[in-house]
This record gives C-alpha cells, sequence and structure tokens, in this order.
C-alpha cells in the first residue's frame, strides 16, 4: 500500500514538473525572434533602391551609426540609394541627389572635350634658396624647390583638378567626379630626390625622405584622399640612382599607384643618332624594365629633349617599334616636352603618339608657366560627368568626337 502511495506522489510531483516547464516555455513561444544585423550581401540586396527612410528604421532599431554621401545618379531619384558599405556598427551610404541632366551638366560645365594638362616636373629639390624666379631652382624651370611643389599640388587641388594614371589617359579612362577635371603628373631622369631613401624605418621598410617628389606626394595622399594621387615616372638606365634600394624603390612605387616608365637608357637627342642607336637606347631600356618590373610597367616613351621634334623624322618609327640584340618593343604612347595642355582622349584628333605636357614653372604667367596654362585652361578645361563609362559632351561638339567612341550623350 505504502509502495502503491509512492508510486503515486512521484507521479504527481513529475507532472507538476512538466507543467511548470510549459509554463515557463509559453513566454518563448510567443515572443518574437530576435532579428540578427544584416550581413553586407544582405543590406545591399535589401535597401540599394529604396528611400533613405527605410534604412533609417534598420540602423535606429540596431543601435547603428549613419554615414551618408551625396551625389548624382543616371538611374535614382533624389534621396535612394546608391551605393551601401558596412564596417562594424557604421552604414556608409551613397545617396542619389537626383538624376543627372541637361541642368546638371549645364550647372557642373560638364565638357569631356575639354582639354587636359600633363605636368612635366624633374626634379624636387629641398632648398629654400633659389635665385630664379619663383619656384625654379634652375634658369629653365626644370627642377623646383619642395615647397613649390606642395603648393602646386594645392593649387591642383583647390581649383578642381583630380589625377589620373596617364596609362588610364591614353587608354580614354577618365575617372573624376562629376564637376571635376583631370589632371595628370610626369617626372622624368629618375632623379634621386624623386625618391629619397634615408635608409630604413623599425619595421624594415624605406624611410622616404619626406621633401623628395614621392615623400611630398605620400603625404599630400594622406589629408587629401580624394585627389586621388598618382604619377608615372620616366627612368634612365641609372633607375633611381640608389643601387641598394632601387628594386624596392620600384616595387613601392608600383604597389602604392605609381607607374614606371621609359626615358632611354642615356638621354639622347633623337635628331644626333642614327636607327641602329635609336633603337639600342629604346630597346635596352625596355629589356631593362622587364628585367627589373615584368609586365608592370607601362609602355610609354617621355622623349629626352621632346626629339625629334616631328613625326616625319627618320628615327620615330623605331622609337615606336623595333628590335635591338633579339629583343622586340612597340610603345603604345609618346610624350613630348610640350607646352600646353592635350586634347581630351575622346577627341578625333587626339594622338597618343605625340602628346604634349606643361613645364611645371614659373614665369610671371608668361611663355606657357603653371599660371598661364591654368588661366588659359579655365574656359577649356575638361569637366567630367562621373562616369568614366559615358561621355558627355555639348551638341555643338559632336562632330569633334572620336568615331571609337558610340557611348556618349549630347546636351
Amino acid at each position: 500500500m505504502k509502495r502503491k502511495k509512492r508510486k503515486l506522489k512521484y507521479k504527481n510531483i513529475l507532472i507538476i514538473v512538466v507543467v511548470f516547464v510549459l509554463l515557463l516555455s509559453i513566454p518563448k513561444m510567443f515572443r518574437k525572434k530576435e532579428e540578427k544585423p544584416l550581413e553586407l550581401a544582405d543590406i545591399k540586396d535589401t535597401f540599394v533602391g529604396k528611400k533613405i527612410g527605410v534604412l533609417n528604421e534598420y540602423v535606429n532599431k540596431n543601435k547603428l551609426i549613419l554615414e551618408k554621401e551625396y551625389e548624382y545618379s543616371r538611374e535614382y531619384e533624389k534621396d535612394y540609394i546608391i551605393k551601401i558599405n558596412n564596417e562594424k556598427n557604421i552604414v556608409k551610404v551613397v545617396l542619389s541627389k537626383g538624376k543627372l541632366s541637361d541642368d546638371v551638366y549645364k550647372e557642373k560645365g560638364v565638357n569631356e572635350l575639354g582639354k587636359v594638362p600633363i605636368m612635366m616636373y624633374h626634379g624636387i629639390v629641398n632648398t629654400t634658396e633659389n635665385k630664379y624666379t619663383g619656384g625654379n631652382v634652375d634658369k629653365d624651370g626644370y627642377n623646383r624647390t619642395s615647397d613649390a611643389f606642395r603648393k602646386d599640388l594645392e593649387f591642383y587641388y583647390n581649383n578642381g583638378y583630380r589625377m589620373i594614371r596617364l596609362k588610364d589617359y591614353v587608354d580614354g579612362i577618365v575617372d573624376v567626379d562629376l564637376g571635376y577635371s583631370p589632371i595628370i603628373l610626369t617626372f622624368d631622369d629618375g632623379n634621386k630626390n624623386n625618391f629619397n631613401v634615408l635608409g630604413r624605418n623599425p619595421d624594415g621598410s624605406l624611410k622616404i625622405d619626406p621633401n623628395c617628389a614621392v615623400g611630398i606626394l605620400e603625404e599630400f595622399k594622406k589629408t587629401h584622399p580624394d585627389m586621388h594621387v598618382t604619377a608615372t615616372f620616366f627612368l634612365m638606365a641609372g633607375l633611381f640612382n640608389q643601387s641598394e634600394y632601387n628594386q624596392e624603390i620600384l616595387d613601392f612605387l608600383i604597389n602604392n599607384g605609381y607607374d614606371i616608365g621609359n626615358h632611354t637608357t642615356i638621354h639622347p637627342d633623337f635628331t644626333k643618332i642614327d636607327t641602329m642607336k635609336t633603337q639600342e637606347v629604346v630597346g635596352k631600356m625596355y629589356q631593362k624594365l622587364d628585367d627589373v618590373l615584368k609586365d608592370k610597367y607601362v609602355k610609354i616613351i617621355a622623349l629626352p629633349f621632346g626629339s625629334p621634334y616631328k613625326k616625319t623624322h627618320e628615327n620615330f618609327p623605331f622609337i615606336v617599334k623595333g628590335e635591338y640584340n633579339g629583343y622586340s618593343y612597340e610603345t603604345e604612347a609618346l610624350l613630348r616636352v610640350g607646352w600646353e595642355p592635350e586634347l581630351s582622349p575622346y577627341d578625333k584628333d587626339f594622338d597618343k603618339m605625340f602628346l604634349k605636357r606643361c613645364r611645371a614653372y614659373d614665369n610671371n604667367g608668361k611663355e606657357f608657366d603653371i599660371e598661364m596654362v591654368f588661366k588659359n585652361l579655365e574656359k577649356t578645361r575638361y569637366v567630367s560627368d562621373g562616369d568614366k563609362k559615358m561621355v558627355v559632351v555639348k551638341k555643338d561638339d559632336i562632330n569633334k568626337v572620336n568615331t571609337n567612341y558610340s557611348n556618349f550623350l549630347t546636351y
């Protein structure tokens, strides 16, 4: 009898426990499942193309930080989400300022048949003792003081210019934000003061002189990230004339958005040598670049002294294409020691095999110095539509467009 009562007692206890557990689980059954923040791919799929209000709700609910930028769009109306990204608790979003239209192009002065300055530098010298005009270190202004170079960069930036790669320009790719203008920087000769190594940092990396060209460019890159700092360095046989560091210098430049081109082995005047010597100084330099930067340099030549001065010169075809000691080469573009900005790559008269450059020097606003060049550009400059895949030109200029480009709009 006692055993029966004991069994009944245990059974009752078991029933009470089960009921208790069920009672505890009932709220969980009806409780709304906690939502986890979306992954990046889900965020893009969920919010791109939607109005910002939808994202605001998500951000507030998940206690995230929202950072906004604005740009015009070809697809979305005002306040619609164009791009989105997230980093930890920060959601970064690009919102449409409205659809691009003729009115926007007129307001921004879009002109993708405008002229592009290719600035020609040589040495950047850290000195305050210059007896010549402005920032010129030598009489002809081929070398510039470090402080003058810093001011040049600020001047370009403040006047609405943004850097692009020379190679992109040659290939017809101009990736600049709406309303801004492209500018290209080049350096000839491979002077030590273009990339001066002061030794090594504690981590073993190169210690770059802050007053050499690359030191100044790298500092400017940090303070002006939207400038998209880049440049092309045209080298001779000595490269940067620092044998201990040359390879590391080249690797640094390539890995940090710069380009290397051909300035021949010995800087000859092409009007004073024969076709065999021409192929030697060009081909031998290409061969050297192959050895140190296989497939990582640009096949562009900056012509020493700007010679030959005419494409009809007998040496010209051999600068473009030739052979030296069984090594064949072919050049994609040639730079002169010119004086004024070049045509848009979309202009039917654009000639990548004979491009003019602007000497970066001071001459009181005369003879195509920096002041004169940019004053002339005020009404003729290339102004971007913000879309590297589309060419936008004024209706009156339609006949000037290179027929190789079919993806263009007129306004």
